[in-house]
């Protein structure tokens, strides 16, 4: 007995949970011309937002890895060797891995090296410095400057009580940046993104612009910045080793030519003489000659190994994707802010029907 009790209290469940969503589908499609309304509304206001927002343009390129491995002599180790030169053997691994670049494109100082560049929309309509296309060229939906007119207001409003700044030079300082440069540099650095594959090693740098020209040069110039400034930091050392080699590379052939030069005048002003004072003379200057000499062709061979060791740390790009002018827009996604629209008006009403109208004439008879 108490087993069919229990199938006969179980058993009606189903169907009340099966009544229950029967009758919830049953409102709704009562009220489906709300619903219909709603998402109509919501396509309309969806299709004004999708419409109002400028087209953004991204290009992107890809970097292929350099081989990794490589002495600190590489190949130049044999001829060093030959000349009797040391180039050392240290292989560690770079300090500037990769997987700072991202960091190096964010940073201060090479943002604020691209706002003097010059760019050129594809209409030739802006010719100016990227900071000026930044700061003056960029078009936005118009809620905002419904949204920022309060703000430029107080702002004004404020003005009035505050003393102008001195207008000095107006050299830039990247030690103080004035608030118009900070906002221009953070605007940029949020339109620049560089990720790095951990697994291949390859880099992909991108570029978001308003105008597809506009994006595609500042990404090229963007890569190349990047370039000079990996193989600035990693010749660094090599260059000024080769400057400081160079210095005494000079000296050294002073030095040599001046010695030469005493010898040759003292064997041409004493050619007949045969006193022992003035051969010992003439042996000191030979001998300052040809130590002058062994000294100038040392640090030529160390001049010319300096000089190979800099070309030989010098990393080489290998770009498998180079930059283009796109043709189609990645932002915005028109279908997608329609399709978020009608989603979401079609949940809200769908809510309205089920719960909030209900709530609402229960609270009116209570009220009542």
């Amino acid at each position: 007995m108490s087993e069919e009790r229990i199938q006969n209290i179980s058993s009606p469940q189903p169907e009340e949970q099966e009544i229950d969503l029967i009758e919830l589908a049953q409102k709704v499609w009562a009220s489906r011309k709300l619903v219909f309304k709603a998402c109509g509304i919501a396509a309309l206001i969806g299709l004004v937002v999708a419409f109002s927002i400028p087209k953004e343009y991204s290009t992107s390129v890809t970097l292929a890895p350099e081989s990794g491995g490589k002495s600190a002599g590489g190949s130049m180790g044999a001829l060093a060797a030959m000349a009797g030169i040391n180039l050392g053997t240290s292989s560690g691994e770079d300090a500037l891995s990769p997987e700072l670049y991202p960091d190096i494109v964010s940073s201060t100082p090479f943002l604020i090296e691209l706002f003097d560049v010059r760019v050129k929309d594809q209409k030739a309509k802006v010719d100016t410095t990227l900071y000026t296309y930044l700061k003056e060229e960029q078009r936005s939906p118009w809620w905002s400057a419904i949204i920022s007119a309060p703000f430029k207001v107080l702002g004004w409003t404020l003005s009035l009580f505050m003393d102008e700044p001195e207008g000095g030079d107006a050299k830039l300082d990247p030690f103080r940046l004035t608030k118009d440069e900070a906002a221009i540099a953070d605007a940029l650095s949020k339109r620049i993104s560089v990720s790095v594959d951990k697994k291949t090693g390859v880099t992909t740098l991108s570029v978001t612009m308003q105008d597809p020209l506009i994006s595609a040069s500042l990404t090229d110039t963007v890569m190349h910045c990047l370039q000079n400034y990996i193989t600035d930091y990693r010749t660094n050392k090599a260059r000024h080793d080769l400057a400081f080699t160079e210095k005494l590379y000079g000296e050294a052939k002073a030095s040599y030519e001046d010695a030469q030069k005493k010898y040759a005048n003292f064997v041409d002003a004493n050619q007949n003489i045969i006193l022992l004072s003035y051969r010992a003379e003439q042996e000191r200057l030979q001998n300052e000659m040809n130590l002058a000499y062994q000294v100038y062709t040392q640090v030529s061979q160390q001049l010319q190994m300096a000089r190979a060791k800099v070309q030989e740390i010098t990393p080489v790009y290998t770009v498998v994707q180079p930059a283009t002018v796109p043709l189609k827009p990645a932002k915005p996604n028109k279908l997608m802010i329609l399709i978020g629209f009608m989603f979401l008006a079609g949940v809200g009403s769908v809510g309205w029907i089920l719960f909030v109208k209900d709530l609402l004439k229960e609270w009116k008879k209570q009220t009542i």
